[in-house]
This record gives C-alpha cells, sequence and structure tokens, in this order.
C-alpha cells in the first residue's frame, strides 16, 4: 500500500470515528424522569417516595428543594453522604437512583418539591412533585358567628372545624339541596355567610368535608329569630261597646320566634294576665273604660312591640232631659237649653226642629231670634245615647206659675212678687190693679182718690223682674192685684188675683162659699139618709133573729107563784130558742140564696128567778 493510499485510509477512519463520537454525543444528553403521578397524596405517619429516573450522563449533582429552598444535595453514586437539612434528617432520605422518600410524613410536609440535576456541559434537567399530607377527618363542629341568626341582620356565618384531618373539598346544603354563591350566601374555604337572614333560612344545613381518604357529613339546625309581628288584638264578646257589669277578655296575639311573652297596661300600670296573654275583666266599670296598651317581648333578642286597644265601657245616664228657655239679650233673643246629665258617654243633644248644626254632649244651648212663630210653639230636643234614647220638650210661652203679695204694717205699700216656670219666655210684665184709683196729693197738700173700675196697667217691669213695690195706697180701701207676663207683642195669662184691704172676704173666698155651702147642704143630706138606711136595717135584722123561749123556761115561768110586788125584771116573759133548722127551710129563696150553719139547740135547762 502506498503512503498516499494509507493517508486517505487514515482519514476515512477518522471521519467514522468522528461520526461515532457525534452520534454518541447525542444519546449522552442528561435527562430525568418521574415515575408515577405528580401530584402524590398520602396519610400523616406514612412513608412516601418521590420517584425519578436520571440517565445520560455519570455523577451528575442532585438537589431536592422544598419549595425555593434545598433540603438535599447529593452526587448521584458517590459514597459521601448526601447532604441533608438537620431539621430534616429524620424525615427525608434520598436514594440511590436520586429520588427522595418521606419517614414518617407529617402535615408540615405538604408542599412542592423540584429536583434539579446538573453536570458540567450539559443543561440542567428538573423534575417537579406536589405532596399533600393529609388526615382521616374527624370531630366536626359548626359555630355560628353571632349566636343566634337575628331576621334583618347584616349577615349570619357558619364556620366549621375539625379537631383532626382536613378537608380538600367542601360542600354545604339546605334542606338537601346544594348551596351556591349567590347575592344570598357565600360559600367559602371554611364558611358559609347567610347575607340578611330571614325567617325563610330557618331550617336543616349539611356540611360534607372530603379529602381522599375519608368523607364526613355534619348537620347543624339553624333557627332565624323573629319578631314580635304586627299583633291581632281584640275583645270577645266582640261588640262596639259593654256595659257597666259586663264580663269581657282582651287577647294580643303575634308572631315570633321564640313566642312573644304578652303583658297588659293600663292607667300606667301593669295588669295581671291569664295563661296565653289575655286579660279577663269582669264587673267592668266605665271607670275602666279606656286604651289598653298590649306590650310584645321576644325574651331572645330583646325586641319589643306595642299595641293599644280601646275599650268602651257605657252606663246610661240617670232619670231623664231636661229642657227650658229663657229670654236673653235683651229679652230679644231665646235660648233653649237641653241638659242631661251623667252617662259615660255623655249623651248627644240637639235641636233639630231649629237647626241640624247645632249639638252638645250632655248639656247644649242655642239661641235664636225671638220670633211669634216661636210662641206656644212644642221644641223638642232629642236626646241620643248608645244605651238609651229619649227626649223631652218644651213650649216657649209667657207664663206665670205663682205669685204673691206681701203689705207693710200701715198697709200703704204692697210688695208683689211672682215665679217664672222654666218654660216660660219673658220680655217683661204687666203689673195691674183694679179697685180705687192710687192715692194723689194736690197743691195744698190734700188727698183724693178716684175709683176706676176694671183693672188698668200701673207698672211695667222688664223680663228679669220677679218683684216691685206698690205705694200710696189707701189702708181703708180694697185693691186687687196680678202680673200679666209679655213675651214681645204677646201677652200670657195673667197670675192669680192677689187681694188686699180692710177685713171682708176677698172674691175667691166668696165664689168659695157661693160653691161650698150648697156642695156641703148636699153632703149633709146624704149622710143623713145613710145613717137613716143603717138604722132602719139592723131594727129589721133584730126582729128577725129573736130567738124562741126553751119550753123549761116557761114550766118555771108559769109556776112561779103571784107577789104583790110586781117584778118587772121579767115583764116581757122569756121566749123559746127559734128552731133554725125549720126557718132555714122556710125562708125565701132570697134569704137562703146563702147557706145558713145547721143550728143544734143546747139541753135544757131549768132557769129561776129569784125576787
Amino acid at each position: 500500500m502506498s503512503s498516499d493510499q494509507f493517508g486517505v485510509h487514515k482519514w476515512h477512519i477518522f471521519k467514522f470515528i468522528l461520526l461515532i463520537f457525534m452520534i454518541g454525543g447525542v444519546n449522552c444528553d442528561l435527562t430525568i424522569s418521574t415515575l408515577g403521578p405528580s401530584l402524590v397524596n398520602t396519610t400523616v405517619g406514612s412513608n412516601v417516595t418521590l420517584v425519578v429516573t436520571i440517565s445520560g450522563v455519570p455523577d451528575p449533582v442532585i438537589t431536592w428543594k422544598m419549595g425555593s429552598l434545598p433540603v438535599v444535595t447529593w452526587t448521584l453514586g458517590s459514597s459521601v453522604a448526601p447532604d441533608i437539612a438537620i431539621i430534616h434528617r429524620d424525615v427525608l432520605k434520598i436514594e440511590t437512583d436520586g429520588s427522595l422518600t418521606f419517614q414518617n410524613v407529617s402535615f408540615a410536609y405538604s408542599n412542592t418539591y423540584t429536583v434539579e440535576i446538573v453536570k458540567s456541559g450539559f443543561k440542567t434537567v428538573s423534575a417537579t412533585f406536589v405532596l399533600k399530607v393529609y388526615d382521616y377527618i374527624r370531630n366536626v363542629s359548626v359555630n355560628t358567628e353571632p349566636a343566634d341568626a337575628l331576621e334583618g341582620a347584616e349577615k349570619f356565618t357558619l364556620q366549621y372545624s375539625t379537631l383532626q384531618g382536613e378537608a380538600d373539598q367542601w360542600r354545604w346544603y339546605f334542606n338537601s339541596v346544594e348551596i351556591q354563591n349567590n347575592s344570598h350566601y357565600t360559600v367559602g374555604q371554611k364558611s358559609l355567610v347567610i347575607h340578611q337572614p330571614n325567617r325563610n333560612d330557618t331550617g336543616p344545613y349539611t356540611l360534607v368535608l372530603t379529602n381522599p381518604f375519608s368523607t364526613v357529613t355534619f348537620h347543624r339546625k339553624i333557627t332565624v329569630l323573629y319578631g314580635p309581628d304586627e299583633p291581632m288584638l281584640g275583645a270577645s264578646p266582640s261588640q262596639a261597646f259593654f256595659v257597666s257589669g259586663d264580663t269581657l277578655s282582651l287577647s294580643c296575639q303575634a308572631e315570633g320566634v321564640p313566642q312573644p311573652s304578652t303583658s297588659w297596661m293600663f292607667g300606667g300600670q301593669t295588669l295581671p294576665v291569664s295563661q296565653g296573654g289575655s286579660l279577663n275583666l269582669t264587673n267592668v266599670q266605665t271607670s275602666q273604660g279606656g286604651i289598653y296598651t298590649c306590650v310584645l317581648v321576644n325574651v331572645n333578642t330583646g325586641a319589643q312591640r306595642k299595641r293599644n286597644l280601646t275599650v268602651n265601657v257605657y252606663e246610661s245616664p240617670t232619670a231623664s232631659p231636661l229642657c227650658s228657655v229663657s229670654a236673653v239679650n235683651g229679652n230679644v233673643d231665646l235660648q233653649f237649653h237641653c241638659r242631661w246629665p251623667g252617662g259615660t258617654p255623655e249623651a248627644l243633644l240637639s235641636f233639630p226642629a231649629l237647626t241640624n248644626a247645632t249639638s252638645g254632649a250632655g248639656d247644649v244651648n242655642l239661641t235664636i231670634p225671638a220670633s211669634q212663630d216661636l210662641n206656644g210653639k212644642m221644641v223638642l230636643c232629642r236626646a241620643n245615647h248608645p244605651l238609651r234614647q229619649t227626649r223631652c220638650n218644651i213650649t216657649a210661652s209667657p207664663t206665670i206659675s205663682d205669685s204673691s203679695l206681701f203689705p207693710n204694717q200701715n198697709g200703704t205699700i204692697v210688695t208683689m212678687t211672682w215665679e217664672v216656670p222654666p218654660t216660660s219666655v219673658i220680655t217683661g210684665f204687666d203689673i195691674q190693679m183694679s179697685g180705687p184709683d192710687l192715692l194723689t196729693v194736690t197743691k195744698n197738700g190734700s188727698r183724693r182718690k178716684r175709683a176706676i173700675e176694671g183693672f188698668r196697667s200701673i207698672q211695667q217691669r222688664p223680663g228679669s223682674s220677679r218683684s216691685t213695690d206698690i205705694s200710696v195706697l189707701d189702708p181703708k180701701s180694697t185693691y186687687y192685684f196680678r202680673v200679666i207676663p209679655i213675651a214681645g207683642r204677646t201677652q200670657g195669662e195673667p197670675s192669680a188675683m192677689q187681694r188686699i184691704g180692710p177685713g171682708g172676704l176677698s172674691r175667691p173666698q166668696i165664689i168659695g162659699l157661693a160653691v161650698g155651702i150648697p156642695c156641703g147642704l148636699l153632703f149633709l143630706l146624704l149622710l143623713i139618709g145613710l145613717i137613716y138606711l143603717c138604722v132602719y136595717c139592723c131594727r129589721k135584722k133584730r126582729q128577725q133573729n129573736r130567738y124562741p123561749v126553751p119550753r123549761a123556761v116557761e114550766k118555771v115561768v108559769s109556776t112561779q107563784p103571784d107577789v104583790n110586788t110586781p117584778n118587772h125584771l121579767l115583764t116581757g116573759g122569756l121566749k123559746p130558742l127559734p128552731d133554725y133548722n125549720r126557718m132555714t127551710s122556710q125562708a125565701a129563696p132570697a134569704e137562703r140564696s146563702i147557706p145558713l150553719p145547721t143550728f143544734v139547740a143546747p139541753p135544757p135547762v131549768r132557769t129561776a128567778t129569784i125576787v
């Protein structure tokens, strides 16, 4: 072989070796792979290994990081012990293939683990694992904040806790329906928030906690406190008012949780109530009528509500309404007055014939102009009370009820008084006199009088007057006085005549005697006739009832000897007793209209007369 051929051969061998090295360089890249899932779940206290496979180059440097902190460093295949952090030496162990083993793992090692492979001249490669350490879920509890759910509160929170184990899934249910996040509910990692809870949120709540090794279900009943709501008030029996002496019961009920307590107040005092919150009133009086206050209290929340109930207790006025009328405002107006005192409430009074716009309770006055149309007109006062309706009436007319005359000691001056009934309407009085004219005084001081027949006016008095003085009378003359009531232009009936004068009888007395004497004589004749009739009847009856003389008596009388001195005591002799049985059978029909008792004669006796 020539030298040139040898050189060419050597060049081809070099290229082949270079090609082999080039191919070997590709196959010797540093690689790492994981066996199994990157998420590793385990239970506390167990042993677990994060398994990796490293290839491509010999003796690479392996570093395991817990989070971002290196915990183990070692050169693969080296006889030198791995560099493990002191705090982890009891738990962590690196295997000969570079895998990381956890011994008796605790919750603290739940983390992300990264393994890095480094070799000079090669690209660094890595792999990541997630290790989660669980425990079996036990002893679940749910607490609330605040302790009680209140209707209308801002929020109510249910928060769970476990004595052992953690859950990676949690679900809340209400009435077996899963709760989702919305405006009313917020489902958190460890809590459930109820926004503005209401009574409809009362019910059973269920919590389901799950991790890869256990599932636990917990139930909690939540009661939303509310109330008292608007109460329902009532009286039994149900009626608009009650009468004195009635018995009634007041009730007050309202919804709430818990059931609100009920109390009643009247006049600032708390009244005893029966079971159920009813207030019983027996023999109720008018003083017990008024406003009763029902107080409802939620003993858990302190919320309360008050409502009033009016109880009307009525009592009828006593007696009857009183009507009167009088002249007012200078006797140009008439004031009608109606009064009906007492009663609860006071009676409503009105004069419907005069006006429909004026009325009063218990007492009403109505003033209207006096007119001739009202003279003698009956005006009605209507009195309305819930328990009784009645009326009274009044007739406006000038009337005088009584009058009197009081002379002075000399008989020259008299004071005349008069009375006016309540129903009389008076604007003035006309004082009239009959008899000699009043004495007058002449220029020379002498007195003279004129005789005038009939009544004539001597004074005019206002409607408010009830007396007047009449002077310059002749004590030796007889005068008659009277008063005529006046209402506007209407004159009423005059009062009784009053007489004053020396001795004698007054005209009324004379008239009384003239009427009384014949009446007295007639009465005397009737009395005499009655006495005579009584005497006559008595004599006739005495003659019919004479008794016959018994035979024994007749025998004794017939055997008496004659004596010189006559015995006038028995001159009439004795008659036998009558036989009433025979008399009864022989009596006339008119006399036997009434049955007489059967007469039984007594046994015969001897009678002797000693002279």
